[in-house]
């Protein structure tokens, strides 16, 4: 990894953490609204889901490495999730892309830390 990639990695995986845990927490909300209310949360919580999609997309290209595939796959189930009316259960596959991007964050932390930049 260069210096550059672990800093581009490391503010991604910042970027993305906070925009899965909004969608998790807005996932969990969903579970106790009404059915009008639900239709307009799928739809908001669709368009968060693709936005963070694309900044894993983007994250991918500025700092290579195969572990934004593996967090791109269970935000894509997540959103299929959603597309088969069972969207509640999607927190499970919110989880796992936390999880892989927190690993990415920490990696880069680690390795800027080793080079003395933070």
């Amino acid at each position: 990894m260069r210096t550059s990639e672990a800093i581009m990695a490391f503010s991604q995986s910042e970027k993305l953490k906070a925009g899965i845990i909004w969608i998790s927490g807005a996932v969990e909300v969903m579970a106790g609204i009404g059915a009008a209310e639900k239709k307009g949360a799928e739809r908001v919580i669709r368009l968060m889901l693709g936005m963070v999609s694309q900044e894993v997309r983007l994250a991918a290209t500025v700092a290579p490495s195969g572990q934004w595939q593996e967090v791109d796959r269970f935000l894509d189930q997540a959103m299929v999730m959603f597309d088969s009316g069972v969207g509640a259960d999607s927190v499970y596959h919110l989880t796992q892309a936390l999880s892989r991007v927190t690993g990415i964050g920490h990696a880069s932390m680690n390795f800027l830390k080793e080079k003395g930049l933070i």
